[in-house]
């Protein structure tokens, strides 16, 4: 079903010509000697795996979806996909940016961030198997004993476990504070554990002989909402000492999920019946350990819409190319052709372009963010690795939503494209619009990101991490400000960057009069702050493709036009959205409730 075909070239863009990663390596000693080979090779590597091995996958997953044995509480996963993991063991991709006390690599996240990319591309619901174990070991590498830590993390880095994090209940989505899932201490240090989950990704399947759940529960003397959660370990089988598995652990898959899209990948409802646990973490203090696990699921969303974004644009394009229908309105371009290519009509090069600028605009924000992880985690220097975490804590949830709302939009397009064959399930576009859908919903919902981004990370310290990024932006403006050929991006870079100032300081005077003008504003606000970051990149990515657009190299050509596109038809959106979140929130909490 259609095609993928690694991006690398524009990876390679990214990285190296973009954000310099070599030299930004160097400044880690950690990664001091990965160098743009390595770098390329894993890329390429990557590339042939996610196209040969995962991508011929995605269709008759999604056809086939997994299967529940309820008897035995077993899921079979879709024909196919146990092969493709045992491959993506046995090249030891698991463990590519896992730490190497514990079998891992030790390569560096944002080169990690890459292959997620492509995975995502090439079938998310196959990628959310092992996906999810990433985030999991990140929780265990952060907050686990040293025995948790022993036992279990080589397991998860090498990919013979897998991970899930069992957070939501029916009665309680985002609001885990009422959750009810009860803990209770037993002699030997360990926890029965009592209560049900739903929408657990992957929590249950036959990709691994093992799966270690990450799960929020209640203490007896817990105090009550979010104040009173602990993390726990529950395996569903419970591992001896050296690593072998003992007994099968009382927690079943009671159903899965019937769902819109990602069919390939088992969405459960978790029961826990006296299930075995142990505490990760203090007690009480779980959520604050389960936000390692959740920001990087959040971050792995945003690589989701960017791989669905990607592939959904390679194949509208070569559909475009292909599909005869009309004349152009300027005239006959193909007049040995009974009718012209759709390429050739210019509301289907706006819907290519849309898709096209969401994934390359994606690319270069989501990698240099994850660049911030790795000197986050890295830089000698604890300055420059606090501002980092400040940057990746403003633009974590700019990535969860912005480019989530990018990649419904983008695969819609792209399924416009199509006509009536988008449609219609054997072309396969109509999947990656089902399959985009959920990344809009689930490790948080944008609005809750929305909000998250305008409450907490910018009123909260009165704006002082947007200000920040704000500084980078404001000079390259300046650096770039006099060059006459940097003015189509130049002027409304610095424009929107004026006026998003603006708009944060009118909406922080609004809320110390009332808090429902955050969540008024905070949707709309999120997506202007999104376009700035776009076309802060956008920018920086045009100065390099003027640099060399006569090198010969057409890349820079087509990466100019795209920049050029973006400016032209993306960016204006933030006009609207200004006023949008200016108009407050009169019109939306005057009616009574009965009145709606």
């Amino acid at each position: 079903m259609g095609q993928y075909v690694a991006p690398i070239r524009d990876m390679q863009f990214v990285l190296h010509e973009l954000l310099q990663v070599e030299n930004e390596l160097k400044q880690l000693p950690p990664h001091a000697e990965v160098d743009a080979e390595i770098i390329n090779q894993v890329l390429e590597e990557g590339g042939k795996f996610t196209s040969e091995v995962v991508f011929p996958l995605n269709h008759s997953g999604d056809r086939e979806g997994c299967r529940l044995n309820q008897e035995t509480h077993e899921v079979a996963t879709p024909k196919g996909f146990r092969e493709a993991y045992r491959q993506y063991i046995d090249a030891g991709w698991p463990s590519l940016s896992a730490d190497p006390e514990f079998g891992g690599q030790g390569l560096p996240v944002v080169l990690n961030n890459a292959f997620y990319e492509m995975l995502n591309s090439s079938n998310q619901a196959w990628t959310m198997y092992p996906g999810l174990s990433h985030g999991a070991y990140e929780c265990l590498h952060a907050h686990g004993t040293p025995e948790q830590k022993q036992l279990y993390l080589p397991k998860l880095v090498s990919g013979e476990w897998t991970g899930t994090m069992c957070l939501t209940e029916p009665h309680c989505g985002t609001d885990l504070g009422m959750l009810r899932s009860k803990a209770e201490p037993q002699a030997d240090g360990s926890y029965r554990i009592t209560g049900g989950k739903i929408f657990i990704s992957a929590g249950e399947h036959d990709m691994v002989d093992n799966i270690v759940h990450l799960v929020l529960a209640r203490l007896p003397d817990a105090p009550a909402g979010t104040k009173g959660i602990s993390l726990f370990l529950v395996p569903k089988f419970i591992p001896n000492p050296d690593g072998s598995l003992g007994d099968r652990n009382r927690i079943f898959c009671g159903a899965i999920e019937e769902k819109m899209g990602i069919h390939g990948n088992s969405t459960c409802q978790m029961n826990m019946d006296g299930a075995t646990g142990w505490l990760i973490g203090q007690p009480n203090k779980g959520l604050n350990a389960m936000f390692v696990m959740m920001n990087a699921a959040r971050l792995g969303v945003g690589m989701q819409s960017l791989g669905l974004t990607e592939v959904a644009f390679q194949n509208a394009l070569v559909y475009a190319k292909d599909r005869l229908q009309m004349r152009s309105l300027s005239g006959v371009k193909a007049p040995e052709k009974p009718a012209d290519p759709i390429i050739v009509h210019p509301d289907v090069r706006r819907m290519l372009l849309t898709a096209k600028a969401y994934a390359e605009g994606g690319r270069a924000f989501s990698y240099y963010t994850a660049l911030l992880i790795d000197r986050e985690l890295n830089h000698p220097d604890e300055e420059v690795r606090k501002d980092a975490a400040d940057q990746v804590a403003l633009l974590t949830p700019i990535i969860k939503a912005f480019l989530t709302d990018n990649g419904w939009i983008a695969t819609s397009e792209a399924m416009q494209v199509y006509g009536g064959h988008g449609f219609i399930s054997e072309w396969g576009m109509e999947q990656y619009v089902r399959d985009s859908r959920i990344n809009m919903i689930y490790e948080g919902t944008n609005t809750i990101q929305s909000l998250d981004l305008l409450g907490r990370k910018v009123l909260m310290d009165n704006g002082a991490k947007l200000r920040k990024f704000g500084a980078q932006v404001q000079a390259f403006v300046e650096e770039n400000g006099t060059d006459e050929a940097m003015s189509e991006f130049i002027t409304p870079l610095a424009d929107l960057g004026d006026k998003v100032t603006k708009l944060t300081m009118e909406i922080g005077m609004k809320a110390f009069q009332n808090q429902d003008e955050v969540g008024a504003a905070a949707v709309p606000y999120l997506r202007v702050v999104g376009h700035m970051v776009f076309a802060y990149f956008f920018a920086r990515m045009a100065k390099i493709a003027l640099e060399k657009q006569d090198s010969g190299d057409s890349f820079y050509q087509s990466k100019l036009g795209t920049a050029r596109f973006y400016f032209a038809r993306l960016l204006p959106e933030t006009a609207m959205l200004i006023r949008q979140a200016r108009s407050g929130s009169a019109s939306l909490m005057a009616l009574d409730a009965d009145l709606i």
